[in-house]
C-alpha cells in the first residue's frame, strides 16, 4: 500500500472562469504540483538532484483521466490528497482525490514514468525500487 499525502490550495480569483467555478485545467496543474510534492513528502531528493546524481529527470505524464463531481470557486480552500494506486515495472498510477472540507469534488488518476535522458531523449526506466520503498 501506497502513503498518502496532501497539498493544501487557496483557490484565487484567476483560477476560475467566467462563471466563477475553477477552470478544469487548473485542477490538472494542483494534481502535478501534488505528484511532486507526494515523492518529496515521502522522502525522495527533488527531480534536480537526482537528475545531478541518478540521471532520473523525474516522472512525466503518459496518461490522465479525470472525474468531476462538484464545483469549487475562488476563496474555497481545497485538498489534493495523493497515493500510488499501483506500481508497474515501468510505470506507477497516481490517484489523486481533490475535497473541499471533506465533501469529494473530483478524482484523478495520472500514469507516469521514472526517466531519464539517453542519447539526448527522454526514456523510461524500470521503477527505482529504492524510490518505491519511500513511498510504501
Amino acid at each position: 500500500m501506497s502513503k498518502s499525502t496532501h497539498i493544501t490550495v487557496d483557490v484565487q480569483w484567476g483560477d476560475c472562469d467566467p462563471a466563477d467555478i475553477v477552470f478544469f485545467p487548473n485542477f490538472s496543474r494542483w494534481m502535478d504540483a501534488a505528484s511532486q510534492s507526494f515523492f518529496i513528502q515521502c522522502g525522495v531528493p527533488r527531480w534536480r538532484e537526482l537528475e545531478n546524481t541518478r540521471g532520473i529527470v523525474g516522472t512525466p505524464l503518459l496518461e490522465i483521466n479525470t472525474k468531476f463531481y462538484v464545483p469549487a470557486t475562488y476563496g474555497d480552500r481545497i485538498e489534493v490528497h495523493t497515493a500510488v494506486q499501483e506500481w508497474r515495472a515501468r510505470v506507477f498510477i497516481q490517484h489523486h482525490r481533490v475535497l473541499r472540507a471533506g465533501t469529494l469534488l473530483c478524482e484523478g488518476r495520472e500514469t507516469r514514468a521514472f526517466v531519464q535522458r539517453i542519447d539526448g531523449r527522454l526514456k523510461s526506466i524500470p521503477v527505482p525500487e529504492d524510490i518505491k520503498a519511500l513511498c510504501t
